[in-house]
């Protein structure tokens, strides 16, 4: 008897050891230093020399939208006015999302093949204990002073490793200057590993009120659809996105001879609506795991796509995805930075806040 009960104890403590490895994804691991943000975002830290270690080998046809591109100072001193406010630490709980645009070998022929990475989703997370969580979006053509380099230059050329110190603190340090908030963790997930979680759940639903598409990458009828990983991703960076002029044609030989004229509108504010969309339209799915299966098929998927900071524990990061299963994302206040587009001497396209981080945050009643 003694010896049946030392062996179900041994098989419950097997199965509770195994339940537990199997629930805790095995997230990739990456420095944050909080104090070198401090250093970095003061200028105590900093290079007269932009490093675009990953950058430096991108196909000629992406060097507009992944290489750093500086400006020169002068008038840009008076463009970026709103780009200083108060700390405000003290009041939120501050979480940064970053969405790289790595690919591989292996990524959707309609999307390409580039080496490197580009912040193409910059999204801060506040959680304040007295409402709901607020999910504010940084559009990636922002244009700021990087404290590192004193370069003026878009905010997702920031997203780089150099001697002041990682790309997730190299960021984080402008986003300090910018919004007032010190970062106190970080995730960061690939756009392929994302295709990876919307598969897991068997797709998402995005609505749209026209149908649209681009080229062959993806065709979205008017009304909801349930898109897959590569389709909503596709969707999601496009930029070139036509949409249905009338009705839908098709030819007796099966050819679309449809009238498709451009969307009117596209910018990266656009990328960013969408962005919030998938996402919350992702996160929304947590309530609907039906199944032990469908929940590890999710673990997988996180490990393969997220890579988070040093600093917090996985144990931390599993109970956080469990707790949300409850949460109702509707409730969830979705901003983006107010912005307007600018020109520069050189025709390229930036965005300037137009309005100091802290005195948004009151016209939105996040701070008092």
């Amino acid at each position: 008897m003694k010896i049946n009960k030392q062996l179900a104890l041994l098989i419950t403590l097997v199965f509770i050891s195994l339940g537990a490895y199997l629930l805790i994804p095995n997230f990739e691991r990456e420095e944050f230093n909080t104090d070198i943000v401090e250093e970095i975002s003061t200028g105590t830290i900093s290079t007269t020399t932009t490093i675009i270690e990953e950058n430096e080998n991108l196909p000629e046809e992406n060097l507009e939208e992944s290489l750093d591109e500086v400006f020169k100072p002068s008038i840009y001193d008076t463009l970026l006015i709103n780009n200083k406010t108060e700390r405000i630490d003290e009041i939120f709980e501050t979480y940064l999302i970053i969405g790289s645009d790595e690919r591989s070998k292996d990524s959707s022929a309609s999307r390409g093949y580039v080496t490197g990475s580009r912040a193409d989703v910059i999204m801060l997370v506040l959680i304040d204990k007295n409402s709901f969580p607020t999910l504010i979006s940084i559009p990636r053509d922002l244009l700021i002073k990087d404290p590192c380099t004193q370069n003026i230059q878009r905010i997702n050329s920031s997203y780089v490793r150099n001697e002041c110190g990682s790309n997730a603190e190299n960021l984080s340090a402008v986003l300090l200057n910018i919004t007032g908030l010190k970062v106190n963790h970080f995730a960061k997930f690939s756009f392929e590993g994302f295709e990876e979680i919307i598969d897991s759940f068997g797709g998402i639903e995005i609505c749209v009120n026209q149908t649209q598409r681009e080229g062959y990458s993806f065709e979205i009828q008017k009304g909801c659809n349930i898109l897959n990983g590569e389709i909503a991703l596709n969707w999601v960076v496009s930029r070139n996105t036509e949409v249905l002029d009338g009705e839908k044609r098709i030819d007796e030989d099966g050819n679309d001879i449809s009238r498709w004229k451009p969307m009117q509108g596209v910018s990266d504010l656009t990328r960013v609506k969408k962005q919030q969309e998938v996402i919350l339209s992702l996160m929304n799915n947590l309530n609907d795991f039906d199944s032990l299966n469908t929940f590890f098929k999710f673990v997988n998927a996180l490990e393969d796509a997220f890579t988070i900071d040093e600093n917090i524990s996985l144990l931390q990061a599993s109970e956080l995805i469990w707790s949300f299963r409850d949460f109702d994302f509707e409730k969830i206040q979705k901003l983006t930075v107010p912005t307007y587009n600018y020109t520069t001497d050189a025709k390229a396209q930036v965005l300037i806040l137009d309005e100091n981080f802290y005195d948004f945050l009151v016209s939105k009643d996040l701070v008092d």
